[in-house]
């Protein structure tokens, strides 16, 4: 990979719009009776890259089925779709009106970028709700960067 580590961050900030804008249009067309699995299928298509193979993704809110790898598992944790878990409600039907990222740090190997960090969901009541997340992503042929790992989870509080 032939890009400088300020370029990869503009990447990272990018994909991560991208992702937070398309989880909101989500939940827009939701309320506005649009199609749902085919706008979530577009987001999936293009920010996720499972052109090349499965994808590891660990959704915020599943613990039944906790993990997932491919696109009909992350249609079902999105918005629902053939349910593989009675969990699956559709995050992204939330709806929510505000994402924003708030990275700590970044590190490449080779052409695989990881990330992590916090993000910050809030929704219509103005209630946020903090999660944090790693992220893992790769150029494509044309180069443009894509997920290929996805962990989310609520923080520890301690008991």
């Amino acid at each position: 990979m032939n890009k400088n580590l300020e370029d990869i961050n503009k990447y990272i900030c990018e994909i991560q719009k991208k992702w937070a804008d398309g989880i909101i249009s989500i939940g827009k067309a939701s309320i506005e009776n649009r199609d749902v699995v085919k706008i979530t299928e577009t987001f999936l298509n293009e920010l996720y890259y499972f052109d090349n193979n499965k994808i590891l993704f660990k959704p915020t809110k599943a613990s039944n089925i906790q993990f997932r790898k491919n696109k009909n598992e992350f249609l079902s944790y999105f918005i629902g779709h053939k349910r593989i878990s009675d969990e699956d409600v559709g995050f992204a039907l939330e709806p929510w009106k505000e994402i924003t990222f708030e990275n700590y740090d970044f590190s490449v190997f080779e052409n695989f970028i990881l990330s992590m960090g916090n993000y910050f969901f809030k929704n219509y009541k103005n209630k946020i709700t903090k999660v944090e997340f790693s992220f893992g992503y790769i150029f494509d042929k044309t180069e443009n960067l894509r997920i290929v790992f996805h962990h989310s989870s609520v923080p520890f509080k301690k008991q």
